[in-house]
């Protein structure tokens, strides 16, 4: 396999625990979030930045590239690490997500998915095999099979349908995979059903994948939903290979998700929100574009040692984002990254030194539970 996971570490207490993946590009230390470069760019951040805070895995949309530039051009430019200058491993997500977030402009068929371009309108047609081409197109160290995301709330009926459907179309992922430098990840869906989680990770076992995404959840449950459907889906999926909570990103849900042992995290919350003036601190979320911060020539956060807090203030910061200077929203960009990723830094020293249980209670106690 192309990729492979080795556990250092376990936890006593919970079951958090610290790994490697290993990678044709290199190894990557977990717990891991994965920064989004949606458009085959993390927003306002170049590379060596991304690199230079931590960030060695990456993730990029193959809907959104499949349609701009499209993925036949980025093949001809050397695959996406080549065009993008990236130069660690990076995952692509099937697509599935997207497409199916599309609502009305889409319609789902056994093989596969019509759906409008929220571009220009126009149609386009994603299969399982479409996908992997995509994806092989693409070149990425991770592939994602493409599932069928139900939305919640949704009724039984409709979550069972998607768990079955993504179940055959997890198989012809693999059956369509060609490039031998590529893994495939299958994609656990069910809803907030246990009985449907069992079965999608029977099918998906049964199939084999050397790696498994959590799919189905963050997609509007409350959070105790999402780590119920957690506690009893986690332990279903083989020890030994990694386990990715898709689209999930804020330090309190990292926190629970390691603590549930899951091992890969990716998420647009740190960057979206850092555009919109909000900024993780070890107190909360801080709006810094808020007029209370006008005069407060204080960091972002006093506990953090980043750039954008080493140089600058929040007056200063909330100068910029209100001028619509782009400096402004680099800086928190640079900041929210820096945080998420020393984060998951912590919480792996915590594991292999046998306090993750410690640390978690401290760092939610200070946060706030928000």
């Amino acid at each position: 396999m192309t990729v492979t996971f080795s556990i250092i570490k376990e936890d006593t207490q919970t079951r958090a625990r610290a790994g490697v993946l290993h990678t044709l590009r290199g190894d990557v230390e977990t717990p891991v979030f994965m920064p989004v470069g949606t458009q085959a760019t993390v927003k306002t951040m170049t590379p060596r930045e991304v690199w230079d805070l931590g960030g060695r895995l990456i993730l990029s949309n193959t809907y959104h590239l499949y349609l701009r530039p499209g993925s036949g051009l980025v093949r001809e430019a050397g695959g996406l690490h080549r065009f993008m200058g990236w130069p660690g491993p990076i995952l692509t997500d099937s697509g599935g997500f997207q497409v199916f977030s599309l609502g009305p402009l889409r319609r789902i068929e056994e093989d596969g998915v019509w759906f409008r371009s929220h571009l220009d309108g126009s149609e386009h047609f994603f299969s399982p095999e479409k996908a992997m081409a995509v994806q092989e197109d693409l070149g990425s160290d991770i592939a994602m099979a493409f599932d069928q995301c139900a939305p919640y709330p949704c009724s039984y009926e409709e979550a069972r349908e998607a768990v079955e459907r993504t179940s055959r179309w997890a198989l012809r992922c693999r059956e369509a995979k060609r490039r031998s430098d590529q893994a495939l990840f299958g994609i656990i869906q069910g809803g907030v059903h246990r009985d449907l989680r069992e079965k999608s990770v029977r099918d998906l076992v049964a199939i084999g994948f050397p790696g498994y995404g959590i799919g189905g959840l963050s997609v509007g449950e409350p959070k105790d939903i999402m780590y119920r459907v957690l506690d009893f889906t986690v332990p279903l999926l083989p020890v030994d290979r990694p386990r990715y909570l898709m689209g999930v990103g804020s330090p309190d849900c990292l926190l629970e998700g390691v603590d549930r042992g899951v091992d890969m995290f990716d998420c647009v919350l740190p960057t979206r929100i850092a555009r919109n003036g909000t900024v993780f601190t070890h107190r909360g979320k801080l709006v810094v574009r808020n007029a209370q911060y006008a005069r407060d020539f204080s960091p972002l956060d006093p506990q953090c040692d980043c750039y954008a807090c080493r140089h600058f203030t929040r007056a200063y910061i909330r100068h910029l984002i209100k001028a619509n200077e782009v400096l402004g929203i680099r800086l928190t960009t640079l900041h929210n990254l820096h945080f998420i990723l020393s984060l998951m830094g912590r919480i792996r020293r915590a594991i292999l030194e046998g306090r993750f249980a410690r640390f978690k209670e401290e760092f939610l106690a200070r946060w706030g539970g928000e």
